[in-house]
Protein backbone atom coordinates (compact mmCIF):
# COMPACT_ATOMS: atom_id res chain seq x y z
CA UNK A 1 0.00 0.00 0.00
CA UNK A 2 1.12 3.68 -0.66
CA UNK A 3 0.21 6.42 1.82
CA UNK A 4 0.90 10.03 0.86
CA UNK A 5 0.55 12.78 3.26
CA UNK A 6 -0.10 15.89 1.78
CA UNK A 7 0.22 18.99 4.23
CA UNK A 8 -1.70 22.30 3.57
CA UNK A 9 0.34 24.47 2.18
CA UNK A 10 0.55 28.30 3.72
CA UNK A 11 -2.55 29.98 4.82
CA UNK A 12 -4.01 32.75 6.49
CA UNK A 13 -3.16 33.16 9.92
CA UNK A 14 -6.28 35.23 10.77
CA UNK A 15 -9.89 34.46 10.18
CA UNK A 16 -13.07 33.81 11.39
CA UNK A 17 -12.61 30.53 11.95
CA UNK A 18 -9.81 28.12 11.66
CA UNK A 19 -11.62 25.85 9.18
CA UNK A 20 -12.05 29.20 7.53
CA UNK A 21 -8.45 29.78 7.07
CA UNK A 22 -7.66 30.49 3.10
CA UNK A 23 -4.61 29.84 1.15
CA UNK A 24 -2.39 32.65 0.63
CA UNK A 25 -1.08 33.84 -2.73
CA UNK A 26 2.43 32.15 -1.84
CA UNK A 27 0.07 28.92 -0.59
CA UNK A 28 -1.47 28.51 -3.87
CA UNK A 29 1.78 28.65 -5.77
CA UNK A 30 2.75 25.85 -3.28
CA UNK A 31 -0.04 23.74 -3.80
CA UNK A 32 0.32 24.23 -7.80
CA UNK A 33 3.86 23.15 -8.03
CA UNK A 34 3.06 19.82 -5.52
CA UNK A 35 -0.11 19.33 -7.79
CA UNK A 36 1.94 19.30 -10.76
CA UNK A 37 4.50 16.92 -9.44
CA UNK A 38 1.55 14.40 -8.38
CA UNK A 39 0.19 14.20 -12.18
CA UNK A 40 3.23 13.07 -13.05
CA UNK A 41 3.55 10.22 -10.41
CA UNK A 42 0.52 9.64 -8.67
CA UNK A 43 -1.63 6.06 -9.50
CA UNK A 44 -4.96 7.27 -11.31
CA UNK A 45 -6.86 4.53 -8.65
CA UNK A 46 -5.93 6.58 -5.88
CA UNK A 47 -8.53 7.68 -2.88
CA UNK A 48 -8.10 11.15 -1.99
CA UNK A 49 -9.35 11.96 1.73
CA UNK A 50 -9.35 15.30 2.73
CA UNK A 51 -9.74 17.38 5.74
CA UNK A 52 -13.12 19.87 6.18
CA UNK A 53 -10.85 22.42 6.51
CA UNK A 54 -10.74 25.61 3.59
CA UNK A 55 -7.07 25.54 3.29
CA UNK A 56 -7.12 21.79 3.09
CA UNK A 57 -9.44 21.59 0.20
CA UNK A 58 -8.08 24.66 -1.57
CA UNK A 59 -4.82 22.70 -1.38
CA UNK A 60 -6.24 19.53 -3.00
CA UNK A 61 -8.33 21.18 -5.46
CA UNK A 62 -4.96 22.33 -7.25
CA UNK A 63 -4.31 18.90 -7.94
CA UNK A 64 -8.25 17.13 -8.61
CA UNK A 65 -11.58 18.16 -7.95
CA UNK A 66 -12.35 14.20 -7.05
CA UNK A 67 -12.00 14.01 -3.70
CA UNK A 68 -13.64 12.75 0.18
CA UNK A 69 -14.02 15.36 2.71
CA UNK A 70 -13.53 13.56 6.07
CA UNK A 71 -14.90 14.93 9.06
CA UNK A 72 -12.27 13.06 11.01
CA UNK A 73 -9.25 14.18 9.55
CA UNK A 74 -9.74 17.91 10.87
CA UNK A 75 -7.44 19.61 12.92
CA UNK A 76 -5.98 17.80 15.91
CA UNK A 77 -6.84 14.25 14.40
CA UNK A 78 -5.33 11.48 15.92
CA UNK A 79 -2.61 9.83 13.69
CA UNK A 80 -4.66 6.41 14.28
CA UNK A 81 -7.84 7.67 12.86
CA UNK A 82 -5.94 8.60 9.78
CA UNK A 83 -4.59 5.37 9.50
CA UNK A 84 -7.65 3.93 9.46
CA UNK A 85 -9.48 6.03 7.20
CA UNK A 86 -6.56 5.44 4.75
CA UNK A 87 -7.21 1.56 5.21
CA UNK A 88 -3.11 1.57 6.40
CA UNK A 89 -1.66 -1.06 5.91
CA UNK A 90 -4.21 -3.60 4.38
CA UNK A 91 -6.63 -2.12 2.11
CA UNK A 92 -3.76 -1.81 -0.30
CA UNK A 93 -3.70 0.88 -3.43
CA UNK A 94 -3.01 3.69 -2.73
CA UNK A 95 -4.29 6.45 -0.31
CA UNK A 96 -3.91 10.64 -0.73
CA UNK A 97 -4.66 12.15 3.10
CA UNK A 98 -4.89 16.18 2.80
CA UNK A 99 -4.17 17.27 6.30
CA UNK A 100 -2.98 19.27 9.19
CA UNK A 101 0.29 19.41 11.81
CA UNK A 102 1.13 18.39 14.09
CA UNK A 103 -1.25 15.62 13.23
CA UNK A 104 0.63 14.33 9.40
CA UNK A 105 3.98 14.23 11.11
CA UNK A 106 2.71 11.80 13.73
CA UNK A 107 0.97 9.56 11.27
CA UNK A 108 5.13 9.50 9.41
CA UNK A 109 6.21 8.82 13.08
CA UNK A 110 3.55 5.63 13.67
CA UNK A 111 4.23 4.29 10.26
CA UNK A 112 7.85 4.51 10.51
CA UNK A 113 9.05 3.86 13.78
CA UNK A 114 5.78 2.59 15.17
CA UNK A 115 5.62 5.34 17.90
CA UNK A 116 3.97 8.47 17.90
CA UNK A 117 6.44 11.06 17.75
CA UNK A 118 6.09 14.88 16.95
CA UNK A 119 7.78 15.04 13.43
CA UNK A 120 7.24 18.24 10.96
CA UNK A 121 6.13 18.36 8.07
CA UNK A 122 6.61 21.40 6.35
CA UNK A 123 3.37 23.44 4.59
CA UNK A 124 2.63 22.31 0.78
CA UNK A 125 5.25 19.17 1.83
CA UNK A 126 4.20 15.61 0.39
CA UNK A 127 5.57 12.71 2.02
CA UNK A 128 5.22 8.98 0.31
CA UNK A 129 5.54 6.11 2.28
CA UNK A 130 5.06 2.86 1.40
CA UNK A 131 4.39 -0.70 3.02
CA UNK A 132 5.46 -3.85 1.55
CA UNK A 133 4.32 -7.63 2.46
CA UNK A 134 7.31 -10.36 1.35
CA UNK A 135 8.27 -13.75 2.73
CA UNK A 136 10.55 -12.02 5.22
CA UNK A 137 7.84 -9.63 6.32
CA UNK A 138 6.62 -6.78 6.33
CA UNK A 139 8.60 -3.27 5.97
CA UNK A 140 7.45 0.19 5.65
CA UNK A 141 9.34 2.68 4.22
CA UNK A 142 9.77 6.17 3.42
CA UNK A 143 9.46 6.82 -0.67
CA UNK A 144 9.83 10.10 -1.25
CA UNK A 145 9.68 13.79 0.39
CA UNK A 146 8.30 16.71 -2.31
CA UNK A 147 9.26 20.23 -0.79
CA UNK A 148 6.52 22.33 -2.78
CA UNK A 149 10.09 24.57 -2.71
CA UNK A 150 11.76 22.50 -4.96
CA UNK A 151 8.96 20.83 -6.67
Amino acid sequence: MNLLLWRHATAEDVAASDMDRALTKRGLAQAERVAQWLQAHLPREARVLVSPALRTRQTVEAFTRHYEVVEALAPGASPEAVLRHAGWPKQGGTALIVGHQPTLGAVAALVLTGHVQAWSVRKGALWWLSHRDREEGTSDLLRTVIDPEFA
